[in-house]
């Protein structure tokens, strides 16, 4: 099964009580195909410019990523600049120069009609429903969205939901796109809305899953599902967890035959996990090297520190 994610390949320079990097390789889409890359085959819409090194294309491309959809541009590419001095938890940006990125047209290649599973990154909700119209016969689409988009765009931003299996996006993000402080009742109005089911993310705290009767065709979920995060010893850098997050969920789900309830929960457990090792180093350092054997025995710590036993 294949993956095809549209979204962001960029640099990022971050600062973390950890120390400081400059330009190093980052972006939504990034994160995820490394993560997903481990479960399942990945394909790669982006924009990149001159900057964009044949070096920096092998981290990709070493992972058995198709990078052919990302289209070379002139001038420099999407740079991020932000600082975790003050919190982990919530980043502080310094500084966006989108650059080639300002003018993104997502541009499907011929081999890419094929893929099976859609991912929407964090872009423009237009960009996003142009891309996910051209791929009507997609098995399952996932997206992502972000506070500018649900703020100054709802209106475009609705209708990327009316087509969505699975939204992925923080709990803040719940709670401003319901306009609901309660998590329960703003994660049931989002359901409203479009999304089969709703995939909440909680940074350090795990991330918990809201179905609707839509979200199975085996089985109906009346209740949510909780997946924890696991305990880290040291934070390097957040950026790029959530996206992590996402790339193992729905590269493990794409692994799979058949989604079902047990599938879901096991690959909320392995989003968990990619998230885990990419903050352990600055960038995508981690998931360049991390190793199917780790990611098996950090999934199988998850599920022991899940169980209850005799209580």
């Amino acid at each position: 099964m294949s993956i095809l994610v549209v979204g962001s390949v960029a640099f990022d320079s971050i600062e973390t009580p950890s120390g400081a990097v400059d330009h190093c390789l980052g972006g939504a889409a990034t994160h995820f195909a490394l993560a997903a890359s481990y479960f399942t085959q990945v394909r790669v819409i982006a924009v990149v410019g001159e900057d964009f090194t044949p070096e920096h294309e092998a981290v990709l491309t070493r992972r058995g990523i198709d990078t052919r959809g990302i289209e070379r541009a002139k001038g420099l590419s999407f740079h991020w600049t932000g600082s975790y001095t003050g919190s982990l938890n919530e980043a502080q940006t310094l500084g966006t120069d989108l650059n080639v990125f300002a003018n993104f047209e997502p541009k499907i290649p011929d081999a890419y009609v094929d893929s099976e599973y859609l991912f929407l990154a964090n872009i423009d909700p237009v960009l996003q429903a142009r891309v996910r119209s051209q791929m009507s016969n997609v098995k399952m689409v996932c997206g992502d969205t972000m506070n500018y988009w649900i703020a100054d765009h709802a209106a475009n931003l609705a209708k990327v939901l009316r087509d969505l299996d699975v939204l992925l996006i923080n709990d803040g993000e719940v709670r401003m796109l319901a306009g609901e402080r309660n998590l329960v009742v703003g994660a049931e109005k989002v359901l409203s809305m479009g999304p089969k089911t709703l995939v909440v993310k909680h940074g350090e705290y795990g991330a918990t899953a809201f179905f609707s009767d839509r979200s199975f065709s085996t089985a109906k979920i009346s209740h949510p599902f909780r997946a924890p995060a696991l305990p880290l010893a040291e934070v390097v850098d957040p950026t790029g967890a959530g996206d992590s997050f996402a790339g193992g969920f729905y590269g493990y789900l794409a692994s799979q035959k058949e989604l079902t309830p047990a599938v879901f929960r096991k690959a909320m457990f392995y989003g968990g996990v990619m998230g885990s090792f990419a903050v352990e180093r600055f960038g995508t350092e981690r998931l360049q090297n991390v190793t199917r054997e780790e990611i098996d025995a950090r999934f199988k710590l998850f599920m022991e520190i899940s169980h209850l036993e005799g209580a």
